[in-house]
């Protein structure tokens, strides 16, 4: 399906009637563009005079530290190794609308989080949530089934895909040979699973 961030955003508010707040879920494969997409969506509604903040689910990466004890530093960014609970909390706390929610952020050149790196205002009507696995359907991630009210997958084609993660590592600093690994040994891996065995979406993006 072809359409713009105001196509969206537009059905986004159709959809959001009088909604105190509404859920929207943008999933895809590692470099699809879902923090592009949330970032230039809420642009989008904010232009509307509408409130949007964003929900990045890589602030729920576990620490390399965690993940080398449990011997899965090499496949970071697999489901396994996300804090699934806590995100499923922030989840629900976001969703209830009665409180403000501070939320972690994912530093990509640090490859730490930091938590309580942004605020989603009680007062904020559109929370935009980005993630690789919210529409994963098979358990544990099928719990967060339900906890959206529209649906986004990123599903661009894979030679496109594997360009923009050799980018990102490369410029990242990695040697080419370390840029390969981690695209073609990992991201690429995950990436399947998420065309594979992702729920049907509201709205399924191919570019």
């Amino acid at each position: 399906m072809t359409m713009t961030t105001d196509d969206i955003a537009r059905a986004l508010l159709d959809r959001a009637g009088d909604r105190q707040r509404f859920m929207v879920a943008i999933a895809g494969p590692p470099g699809a563009g879902k923090s592009t997409l949330a970032d230039d969506l809420a642009t989008a509604l904010r232009a509307t005079g509408e409130s949007a903040a964003v929900l990045p689910m890589d602030g729920f990466h576990m620490d390399d530290g965690i993940l080398r004890e449990k011997g899965l530093l090499s496949r970071k960014g697999a489901p396994e190794t996300f804090d699934l609970r806590g995100f499923l909390d922030i989840v629900r706390a976001v969703r209830r609308a009665d409180d403000d929610v501070l939320v972690p952020v994912f530093d990509r050149s640090r490859e730490i989080a930091i938590a309580a790196a942004r605020i989603v205002a009680r007062s904020t009507r559109f929370v935009l949530v980005e993630g690789n696995y919210l529409l994963l359907d098979r358990p544990p991630w099928s719990a967060l089934a339900n906890r959206f009210d529209y649906s986004i997958l990123i599903s661009p084609p894979v030679a496109v895909l594997e360009a923009r993660l050799m980018r990102r590592w490369l410029d990242l600093g990695l040697p080419e040979h370390a840029a390969r690994e981690k695209t073609e040994g990992n991201d690429l891996k995950n990436g399947a699973l998420v065309r594979e065995q992702s729920r049907q979406a509201d709205c399924v993006l191919t570019e």
